[in-house]
């Protein structure tokens, strides 16, 4: 059983590793952060500021941050280790973990990918591993800037993997919302839908929000999905829906022309609203018809029958 007085121990104080750690320490538990020396630094320093974009702005102090660049000195008290490495780093902290961690901790992945779990298991056969997914985007201020600020950029909750009790109350804090679910692997492949546009971000060199917004991206990112979505099918692979929409609908979500019901003020999907509006016919909860837009010969919705609800 896990409670609220154990050690949290954030391998990989990243953007979200930081993030991750701050919510937790405003929220009164108690965490090491590991962090690269530079980060290391920053926090010392100035501590830490933890915004996101339902208005929060919250600080943490530098005499109220644990952090170490020291392995051996985190892990050794570390009851729960929360990797946020990068995936290719997964291995390489395994290691450091079955170095210095006790044989009783729980480890939980919170990385982008599908079998980063499985990785570290492989390593760490004595220890508990549990797989997790981040549904948004955490943003670092730039470096020199201090206090080291992270901000939440999009909204939705953190699903972890069942089999360690009461993890998900240890972690369910204000900002950081968390939940268990009996398919993590279904989740993490329909993460792994979304996490496909992280290279269009990088080649059109937009931030997130302007990328999204513009189309010919959109349909870039809708062509992906789709061949994503038939490679799933074709290898038995039922991704999970955790976007408001079932992962079938979201090539045709992204593909909507921008200006597709401008009157609704929401998002074709909640992790990106309001940079991408949807169409009227995409959720029948909306109550709305088809707009103007999507009638058009452009739109690359197919012919339906006017009353026929997609979800």
């Amino acid at each position: 059983m896990v409670t609220r007085g154990k050690t949290i121990v954030i391998a990989g104080a990243g953007s979200i590793g930081c993030y991750a750690g701050g919510c937790l320490i405003l929220a009164g538990r108690k965490v090491f952060l590991l962090a690269r020396p530079r980060v290391e630094k920053a926090l010392q320093e100035a501590g830490l500021r933890i915004t996101d974009p339902d208005g929060r702005d919250r600080s943490v102090k530098p005499d109220a941050l644990s952090v170490t660049a020291d392995p051996a000195v985190a892990f050794s008290d570390a009851d729960v280790i929360l990797v946020t490495v990068k995936s290719g780093a997964t291995q390489d902290m395994a290691g450091l973990i079955a170095a210095h961690a006790r044989p009783d901790v729980v480890i939980l992945s919170l990385q982008n990918g599908v079998d980063n779990a499985d990785k570290l298991r492989a390593h760490l056969t004595a220890q508990p591993v549990l797989a997790g997914m981040v549904p948004f985007n955490v943003v670092q201020s730039p470096e020199g800037e201090l206090p080291l600020r992270l901000h939440r950029a999009s909204g939705g909750k953190v699903m972890i993997e069942q089999g360690s009790a009461g993890l998900d109350e240890l972690l369910d804090v204000e900002g950081f919302a968390v939940a268990t679910h009996g398919d993590i692997d279904a989740v993490l492949w329909d993460k792994l839908l979304l996490n496909l546009n992280n290279a269009l971000v990088a080649l059109s060199g937009l931030p997130l929000a302007a990328e999204l917004a513009d189309r010919r991206w959109r349909l870039i990112l809708a062509g992906q999905i789709d061949e994503a979505l038939a490679a799933m099918t074709a290898t038995g692979i039922e991704p999970a829906r955790i976007a408001g929409l079932r992962p079938a609908l979201l090539p045709k979500c992204f593909a909507c022309p921008t200006g597709c019901s401008s009157s609704w003020r929401g998002g074709c999907l909640p992790s990106i609203r309001p940079r991408v509006r949807r169409c009227g016919m995409t959720c029948g909860a909306a109550g709305r018809r088809r707009s103007a837009n999507c009638k058009a010969r452009s739109c690359v919705w197919p012919k339906r029958p006017a009353r026929r609800r997609l979800c």
